[in-house]
């Protein structure tokens, strides 16, 4: 069992910067020092997080919320896109009901998002795998992404039903039918296209911009309910494989962080521990990539982020103190991922990093 807070820290090991996380049972986002320390906090405008935020370069907050106008009760539903400025105002948002994970800011200005869709009857009959006769009352739900401008108008779509394969795409043995693909990673790449994880499917994927067409694909059989994919500066993708339908088999499951070459579909660097549920989160999580080639993971079923050098070993560990009430898994204190930004972030230029203005929430729950 992991302690609330800072346990591990190798300073000439680690690489050094500040640490954003937002607990999934509560209202705030808060950025941390290394030594665990609250350098700032936002308040955020709804009831709870969706699922995570992030920081853009002018040193706002993009964050998703639930509003309790969520269209389903599906895991990862968020509503409400909205972006702070640094003191907690509310400059830009977006709201539909069917929105949920991911978002990503793109050069232009726009903002790609990720939304359910119902899959057209037609198709919904043929869709392979699942728990039999666990639709949803409406039917099956699939994914789309969009694409919206400042002034919050659609300018593209992708729709899932058009371009993946109702008989090769199939669920997992283990998921109920009530959603076909369950997208939760939407990462616009230099080049326009879209990374993806279609978790259902335990495939990621990239998306051809402008066709749509999906270029890449790879998973099925290999990982299973994965988070996270991102693409490293040497072409590879990083991401957090939760575990299900472990190769390992049952009695060794836990959950492994990858990279795979999409040139060769060969997974070359991994962590994982053994045994191996001494690293498990079967849902959530996500990892990144360092500047000085560690890698911040979120283990986010135990709230835990930790940073592990190329050599496996970890350097780094906080584990989230704030707990609160989930419908599904009681007190809990889940997040969904995590993200570093050094000391040299442009979006920290002119601002105030107060760990003395935040010391009361530290001691009040890390007895700091």
């Amino acid at each position: 069992m992991h302690k609330p807070g800072l346990n591990v820290y190798q300073s000439e090991r680690a690489c050094h910067g500040y640490t954003l996380f937002s607990p999934m049972t509560a209202s705030t986002a808060y950025l941390i020092d290394m030594q665990g320390a609250i350098v700032h906090r936002w308040s955020l405008p709804g009831p709870r997080v969706g699922s995570y935020g992030y920081l853009l370069d002018n040193g706002h907050l993009l964050v998703n919320l639930r509003t309790g106008e969520e269209k389903l009760e599906f895991g990862g539903r968020g509503s409400r896109i909205v972006e702070l400025d640094w003191d907690g105002r509310v400059v830009w948002d977006y709201e539909e009901p069917t929105l949920h994970h991911d978002f990503c800011r793109m050069p232009n200005g726009n903002t790609m998002v990720l939304a359910w869709e119902r899959v057209p009857d037609e198709l919904a009959s043929d869709i392979q795998g699942g728990l039999p006769d666990t639709e949803h009352e409406e039917g099956i739900w699939g994914d789309c992404f969009r694409e919206i401008t400042p002034d919050r108008q659609v300018v593209w779509e992708w729709h899932g039903y058009e371009h993946l394969d109702v008989k090769t795409d199939h669920i997992g043995p283990l998921h109920r039918r009530a959603e076909w693909t369950h997208a939760n990673t939407c990462e616009v790449l230099p080049d326009g296209n879209i990374l993806t994880s279609f978790r259902l499917l335990n495939a990621i994927a990239i998306l051809d911009k402008p066709s749509g067409k999906v270029l890449w694909q790879w998973g099925q059989n290999e990982i299973g309910g994965q988070h996270d994919p991102t693409l490293l500066p040497d072409g590879k993708i990083l991401l957090f494989d939760n575990g299900w339908y472990s190769r390992r088999g049952a009695t060794s499951a836990g959950s492994r962080v990858i990279e795979v070459d999409p040139q060769t579909n060969t997974v070359g660097w991994i962590y994982e521990t053994l045994p191996a549920w001494n690293f498990f989160s079967s849902f959530i999580s996500g990892a990144q990539r360092l500047d000085n080639g560690n890698t911040l993971i979120c283990e986010g079923m135990r709230g835990r982020l930790f940073e592990v050098t190329p050599e496996r070993e970890v350097v780094w560990e906080f584990v989230n103190p704030f707990f609160g009430y989930d419908e599904r898994w009681g007190n809990a204190n889940n997040v969904f991922r995590a993200y570093r930004y050094g000391p040299d972030f442009v979006g920290f230029e002119g601002k105030t990093l107060a760990p003395e203005k935040h010391a009361w929430v530290s001691r009040l729950y890390m007895g700091r």
